[in-house]
């Protein structure tokens, strides 16, 4: 027997749990792909998606993961041969890095870690060393280590030494949860994916793009067919948008998901995240006191609140995810990106996704229930988490 019947909680850092609405709103027959409602609807998505991203600029969107933004905006910036700088926090900065690498760029990848933010000094080092760098890439929030790293000062830094690069930032994971102003902080490109903050099953990311890009597109060589961002963002045809059939299901969850994240208010549904992942972290203080968890990123500041990597002694993470999945109906992360000599499989590690359709009440569920595992598969830790964890929550 186990405890697991009932309504599942995927609290993976991605994809994320998928609002009745969004669900029922892409539970319809298919539309006309070429005139009516789904013209209007796609077009209204495209300032929706900019009121989220903060940005007067543009958005293209494409038929992918957060894998084909990463190539799209790396094809409509570089030229086969270009440098570009990595700032790589985690494993995600590794994998954009690598597509750059198979699209012929010439790569550098400044490697801080897996439970650090980038260090300015040594990044700054790097851009003196070399002012033909094409573009710098960032990750706003690594979702393997789960560190936030600061986008302004890197934009500063640019201006500050007259670097050119185009500074291009990896939003994926914190969108929609993690404050982000694209234009205020000096984003050139941010890419995103509908499948965490945004709360649609994956299938579909966007590309945003400021002017000075979109200018400096014109200077390359070759832009591949279907990843060129100008006529997504200036079609003549509808299906111009997609690079042919549009995704008319993700579009119309797209539509409601967005409605739903303008309706709270974006500066609400941020400040949603931060009170929630609080409480979490609140919880977490507690099991680290005289146990064997501890939280990946030690600096609260350096949080994302979107997701939380954590540490326990191998191979109780893998144990501790088993046994939830198994008898209590709860998923949680794996530990991505991660491995050490000690642990190759990085089994001792897992990652909590607190991200989009969250609420309190969620929340408390997956403390006291990961409390539950730790007492199951014996992991020693510290007492009083879920007291602390409401005491934050209830403060509101």
């Amino acid at each position: 027997m186990n405890l697991s019947n009932g309504i599942e909680y995927l609290a993976i850092p991605g994809p994320s749990v998928i609002p009745e609405k969004v669900l029922q709103a892409m539970h319809r027959s298919s539309p006309n792909i070429y005139e009516g409602e789904l013209v209007e609807l796609t077009a209204n998505i495209v300032p929706k998606l900019c009121q989220v991203a903060k940005t007067g600029g543009n958005v293209a969107m494409y038929i992918s993961n957060g894998h084909g933004a990463w190539e799209a905006a790396l094809s409509n910036t570089t030229n086969i041969g270009d440098k570009i700088l990595v700032a790589a926090t985690g494993r995600f900065g590794h994998g954009w890095s690598e597509i750059a690498q198979k699209n012929g760029l010439i790569t550098t990848v400044l490697d801080f870690g897996t439970s650090s933010t980038i260090d300015l000094t040594l990044l700054e080092t790097a851009l003196k060393k070399d002012k033909t760098y094409k573009a710098i890439l960032v990750t706003h929030v690594d979702t393997s280590t789960s560190v936030k790293n600061e986008i302004a000062p890197i934009r500063a830094l640019l201006n500050e030494i007259n670097h050119d690069a185009l500074l291009l930032v990896d939003c994926i994971a914190s969108l929609a949860c993690d404050e982000f102003h694209m234009d205020d902080w000096g984003a050139d490109v941010m890419v995103a994916a509908c499948q965490k903050g945004i709360m649609v099953p994956p299938g579909v990311s966007f590309v945003f793009f400021n002017e000075k890009a979109k200018y400096l597109q014109n200077s390359l060589e070759m832009v591949s067919s279907y990843w060129d961002w100008r006529p997504r963002i200036n079609p003549d045809y509808y299906y111009r948008y997609f690079g042919g059939t549009a995704p008319t299901h993700h579009l119309y969850g797209l539509n409601v998901a967005l409605d739903m994240i303008l309706n709270e208010n974006i500066e609400m549904v941020w400040k949603r995240h931060e009170v929630l992942a609080s409480a979490i972290w609140a919880a977490i203080d507690s099991w680290e006191k005289g146990g064997e968890l501890k939280a990946n990123i030690r600096d609260k500041n350096l949080r994302s609140n979107a997701v939380t990597s954590l540490q326990v002694h191998s191979p109780k993470g893998t144990h501790l995810r088993k046994w939830l999945q198994e008898n209590t109906g709860l998923t949680i992360g794996i530990g991505l990106g991660m491995a050490t000599p000690e642990d190759p499989n990085g089994d001792g590690f897992f990652r909590l996704g607190h991200m989009g359709h969250v609420n309190a009440q969620m929340i408390m569920g997956l403390i006291a229930t990961l409390e539950t595992a730790m007492i199951a598969v014996g992991v020693p830790h510290g007492k009083n988490a879920i007291n602390e964890a409401a005491s934050v929550i209830a403060k509101l």
